[in-house]
């Protein structure tokens, strides 16, 4: 199961920006949706959590590294509305990602 966990999490760091599912990342992987869930439940997350993660890290680092527009980052990192990116990322790091910026 560490393999199957080590494996996704390969592609997901490398393919963040793309829109990722379990049945394709399962698929590239050669196991099963199933399997893949459980290795991420034995890992203490889930696929949607961990994809989740590391998209808002690499936006987080986009925010402090580039002039990118918030919207351009959105994008970059695979959200496909801002509204939604803007969302997770005040979850995740308790500001909007305009007043996260402005902080640096």
């Amino acid at each position: 199961m560490r393999d199957l966990f080590s494996e996704a999490t390969v592609i997901i760091e490398r393919d963040y920006s793309y829109p990722l599912e379990v049945p394709t990342v399962a698929a590239e992987i050669a196991t099963s949706r199933r399997q893949l869930q459980r290795a991420f439940a034995e890992a203490g997350t889930s696929f949607t959590a961990y994809l989740t993660e590391v998209r808002l890290q690499k936006a987080a680092e986009l925010l402090q590294e580039s002039g990118m527009s918030v919207y351009g980052i959105a994008r970059t990192v695979g959200y496909r509305q801002h509204s939604q990116f803007a969302k997770m990322f005040r979850r995740r790091f308790g500001t909007t990602p305009t007043r996260f910026r402005a902080r640096l």
